[in-house]
């Protein structure tokens, strides 16, 4: 742990500015070509960072290493209706965002790989110049949250055909909030609430994951992550619950690949991610109460729901030199309409995801791959979610871009 504490933070240093809410705060996919295909990679491993959506594909990649980032773009507008600060809040004065990955396997034998993967893990930023007068804020108001996972990872085949994977996930977290001196008293269990500067977690997890080749053709996965457990905040002890807990939730998923014709691949997903079982994110802002206070042992949260994501993705060889993809990913909403206010932190209501990819082989073999994303504009309106009286409306969509190089070792 000690020295995971020195390197993780070096590694955060190259993406400063996390900032996901796709498929709620996890992104949509990992790798550059799992992106360009809907997030795709369940069934269908194509790169070193196949273990950030199922350990067992590092299995079926052989010796190979990649490198990408992805520049993210996300555009966050909040709406008040009904109280004394009436108005449209934009939280965008910081909103472009560089995303690195980073992967490398190593067949040791025919039974047995070990590799390791490098990625961000979702996380959510907000930056409103002018703060958010209900929360209190004279300057500027919102939070920055960077999640940063380490996925050492081992397969077997344990036959010709079935191949199981295993991560130990190693992860990294930074948080700040800014602009929340509303909360600070009688709304918190302590004064560490706001404007405390970055503060640090670290925890680990488990991943687990199985791929069968049922033919030459069709493939399917199924993959389990535990919750991640992740020291506390202790600069944001009266703003989380359970004095500045914030594990990364759990999540599973299963995955089927088929290949149509020798260059035609078809691929789908389904994932579910349990936001409800971590409670700084899943508990009601209606726990905020004169004594069930902010930072509590059971205090308020971002009340978010479970989210399933579907997600479909194609991909096309049009020559030996050039493949193309393009993929569609659908997430169901993890903000209710009564838990709005609180949310206009973290306004991550976009659901809809398209997505083109390609990859060019080099000459040597090694390959340059692209991705871009669009996730549709989405408001969710809110509903009696101002406990002082009015609404909060919430409003997101997003691009991204991403680059990756690989090659096989």
């Amino acid at each position: 742990m000690k020295l995971s504490k020195k390197i993780l933070p070096l590694l955060a240093l190259l993406a400063t500015a996390n900032s996901h809410a796709t498929d709620g705060y996890f992104a949509h996919g990992y790798g550059v070509k799992s992106q360009g295909m809907g997030g795709v990679g369940i069934a269908l491993p194509q790169d070193a960072l196949a273990a950030a959506s199922n350990p067992a594909g590092m299995g079926l990649i052989g010796d190979r290493a990649d490198f990408g980032v992805t520049w993210f773009r996300p555009i966050r507008e909040s709406e008040l209706i009904g109280t004394v600060a009436d108005g449209t809040y934009k939280g965008n004065d910081t909103k472009n965002f560089l995303i690195p990955e980073f992967g490398y396997n190593r067949q040791i034998n025919p039974e047995l790989t070990l590799g390791v993967s490098v990625y961000g893990n979702g996380g959510m930023n907000t930056d409103y110049k002018n703060g958010i007068p209900l929360f209190g804020s004279v300057g500027r108001a919102g939070i920055d949250l960077i999640q940063l996972f380490v996925a050492p990872t081992a397969t077997w085949k344990i036959t010709p055909a079935n191949t199981i994977g295993l991560s130990v996930n190693l992860a990294y977290q930074r948080f700040e909030a800014k602009g929340l001196q509303g909360f600070v008293g009688s709304s918190a269990s302590s004064a560490n609430l706001t404007n405390n500067g970055h503060d640090n977690s670290y925890g680990a997890g488990v991943h687990v994951g199985w791929i069968g080749q049922l033919n030459d053709a069709v493939s399917l996965g199924a993959t389990y992550q535990s919750k991640t457990y992740m020291s506390k905040f202790d600069k944001y002890s009266g703003l989380f619950a359970q004095q500045g807990d914030f594990d990364i939730p759990s999540s599973y998923g299963l995955g089927i690949s088929v290949k149509a014709n020798p260059r035609l691949t078809l691929a789908a997903d389904v994932q579910r991610i349990n936001y409800s079982k971590v409670n700084s994110v899943g508990n009601s802002i209606a726990n905020l109460t004169p004594s069930n206070l902010l930072g509590s042992e059971n205090g308020a949260g971002f009340g978010w729901k479970d989210v399933t994501a579907v997600k479909l993705g194609t991909s096309y060889a049009y020559n030996d030199a050039l493949t193309v993809r393009a993929g569609y990913n659908h997430s169901t909403q993890p903000i209710r309409n009564t838990e709005t206010f609180f949310n206009i932190l973290a306004p991550g209501v976009v659901q809809d995801h398209v997505t083109l990819g390609a990859t060019w082989v080099l000459e040597n073999k090694s390959e340059i791959s692209l991705a871009y994303m669009h996730a549709f504009e989405n408001s969710v309106k809110g509903n009696n979610s101002i406990q002082s009286g009015g609404n909060a409306n919430l409003k997101m969509y997003e691009d991204s871009l991403g680059i990756a190089y690989g090659w096989k070792l």
